[in-house]
């Protein structure tokens, strides 16, 4: 397996490559939910996220949590919340005006029901430290980033997204504590949509295998992520549901492509 970088433009440059790539199982794209989040945000792709591609399967779910700094004080989601009310205003960090992490943010601050201001970085990484500097209030960003950050006490997890993990298993899932929030996380593989059904079914049957292999499991674990794997017909109703779920969130949040 060759893996070809294809960085910019919010993964859009890389899913136009995959959709004109011929279609004879060598090529993929492999899919985070910013996939479904550019392809939502901008009008003018030169693909089109569902008629273009077909999924091969989910790999796995990316857990998101929701960071506040120790000394903001808040220890539970319900005192984060109490804390927006009372406070004039709330920063919360992301990697960037329509990113997946500006949008998770979004999502929660509309499902909360609270007012907070968003602060762009060029990276979860750079969105995190100013968490941790308690230079902005919160911020929902990925487990793997802020893991290290949880062990060594500069961060406070108080909600994990979509579920709860077994990194941090005694943090609560954000459907526990704010049962309107909805998010997708899912990673996957995608092929160009002409690709041949048997090819996309040996691909599935292999990476269902190599998936439900313990030591590949504990890996995808490691990174903060959870195993998933789907028939190729799920994971193309995944990448569907995911494209409406993130153009509601765009179309609240009033975000534009930067």
């Amino acid at each position: 397996v060759v893996v070809e970088n294809r960085a910019g433009a919010g993964g859009t440059l890389a899913a136009a490559t995959v959709a004109k790539a011929t279609p004879d199982g060598y090529t993929f794209l492999l899919q985070s939910n910013q996939f479904a989040v550019s392809a939502a945000l901008h009008a003018n792709l030169p693909y089109d996220p569902i008629r273009d591609f077909a999924g091969i399967s989910q790999l796995g779910n990316g857990t998101v949590v929701l960071y506040v700094p120790p000394s903001l004080g808040p220890r539970t989601v319900k005192e984060l919340i109490a804390l927006a009310h009372a406070k004039p205003v709330l920063l919360y960090s992301s990697s960037g005006a329509g990113s997946g992490a500006h949008l998770n943010n979004e999502m929660f601050r509309y499902a909360a029901g609270i007012k907070a201001t968003h602060v762009g970085f060029r990276s979860s990484s750079e969105a995190m430290i100013e968490v941790v500097a308690s230079r902005v209030h919160f911020s929902v960003l990925p487990l793997g980033t802020g893991i290290a950050f949880i062990k060594d006490g500069r961060l406070i997890p108080l909600a994990a997204a979509e579920q709860r993990s077994p990194l941090i298993p005694d943090v609560p899932a954000m459907s526990e504590v704010v049962p309107n929030y909805q998010r997708s996380g899912a990673y996957g593989l995608l092929a160009p949509a002409a690709t041949p059904r048997p090819i996309i079914h040996q691909l599935n049957s292999g990476l269902t295998r190599v998936l439900t292999m313990p030591e590949v499991q504990e890996r995808i674990r490691a990174l903060g992520m959870m195993p998933s794997p789907s028939t190729p017909e799920e994971f193309d109703q995944q990448i569907r549901t995911d494209y409406a779920l993130w153009g509601r969130v765009i179309k609240q949040a009033g975000v534009k492509a930067e």
